[in-house]
C-alpha cells in the first residue's frame, strides 16, 4: 500500500482541510443544511425549490432536462415532480406535438410558492457571500466556473 506521504498534495497544504474540494464540500453542506431549514417553512426541500427556479427560468422543460439542471438523476427527477405535482405547483402535459418529452409548468400556486421561497433562500446567499467585496466575488465565481470546466471537460 502506497503511504500519503510519497504523493505530493497539489498543492501545499498541511492537511485535507487545506484542500480546494475539502473547502467546496464543507461550503456546500453548510448552505445545503440553510437552505434545509429556510425551506422547510415553505413546505419544500432543496431540490423541489431548484425546479421551481430552473423552470420559473425555463418554462417547458421536460423531466430529462430538468434532471440536468438540477444535478438530480431522472429518477430522482421524477419523485421530486411527483411531489411537486401533488402539491399543484406544477403541471405537466399528457401529450407533446412532437418528440416524447412532455413540458413541465409552474401553475400560480407554484408561482407563489417559488416567490415566498426565494426571498429565503437569497437571505442565505447574502449571508454567506457578504464579506465578500464585489470584485472577488465575480473572481470567485470565474474561478468556479474554471473548475468546473477542468472537471467536466
Amino acid at each position: 500500500m502506497e503511504d500519503r506521504e510519497t504523493v505530493p498534495p497539489p498543492h501545499p497544504a498541511q492537511d485535507i482541510t487545506e484542500h480546494v474540494g475539502y473547502r467546496l464540500k464543507k461550503a456546500a453542506a453548510a448552505l445545503r443544511g440553510a437552505m434545509d431549514r429556510a425551506l422547510r417553512e415553505h413546505d419544500l426541500t432543496v431540490p423541489q425549490y431548484s425546479c421551481l427556479e430552473v423552470l420559473d427560468e425555463h418554462p417547458g422543460m421536460s423531466n430529462a432536462d430538468l434532471a440536468r439542471g438540477t444535478f438530480v438523476t431522472r429518477q430522482s427527477a421524477n419523485v421530486v415532480l411527483r411531489g411537486l405535482k401533488d402539491a399543484g405547483l406544477i403541471t405537466q402535459a399528457t401529450s407533446t406535438d412532437h418528440g416524447r418529452a412532455l413540458p413541465i409548468h409552474l401553475t400560480t400556486a407554484g408561482q407563489q410558492h417559488l416567490h415566498a421561497a426565494r426571498g429565503a433562500v437569497y437571505a442565505i446567499e447574502e449571508r454567506m457571500i457578504g464579506n465578500i467585496p464585489a470584485r472577488r466575488l465575480t473572481a470567485l465565481l470565474a474561478d468556479l466556473d474554471s473548475m468546473t470546466e477542468a472537471l467536466d471537460g
